[in-house]
């Protein structure tokens, strides 16, 4: 049921980033998809009672969570801080040079 919330989250995410027509509402909808597509790595990784490995005194490995999806998710979250500052940016100057955030009105001026 939660993988399925996670679909719906990316869902809501694509249809912003391919139905609106705002330069803003674009870029909230490419940071839906990417924190729906973080929270399913997360998901993935969960177990019920697991514990962390750094934790284990013994050397069972038995109920551990994965670390892995973890440290992805991390560098994700960073990558698309980036990705998003970037984004921005070019929206400013996009608004800068033809003084709208509609894309269909920026692909019939010329310049």
């Amino acid at each position: 049921m939660i993988y399925l919330l996670c679909l719906t989250l990316f869902c809501v995410g694509l249809y912003c980033i391919l139905r609106k027509r705002n330069i803003i509402k674009i870029i909230v909808g490419v940071i839906i998809a990417e924190y729906a597509v973080n929270l399913f790595f997360v998901l993935s990784a969960y177990r019920i009672n697991g514990r962390a490995p750094i934790f284990s005194e013994d050397m069972i490995i038995a109920n551990m969570v994965d670390p892995l999806p973890h440290a992805l998710v991390l560098t994700a979250i960073v990558i698309g801080l980036a990705t998003t500052a970037l984004l921005v940016a070019i929206a400013i100057r996009i608004y800068e040079k033809y003084g709208t955030f509609d894309i269909t009105k920026i692909k019939d001026l010329e310049g």
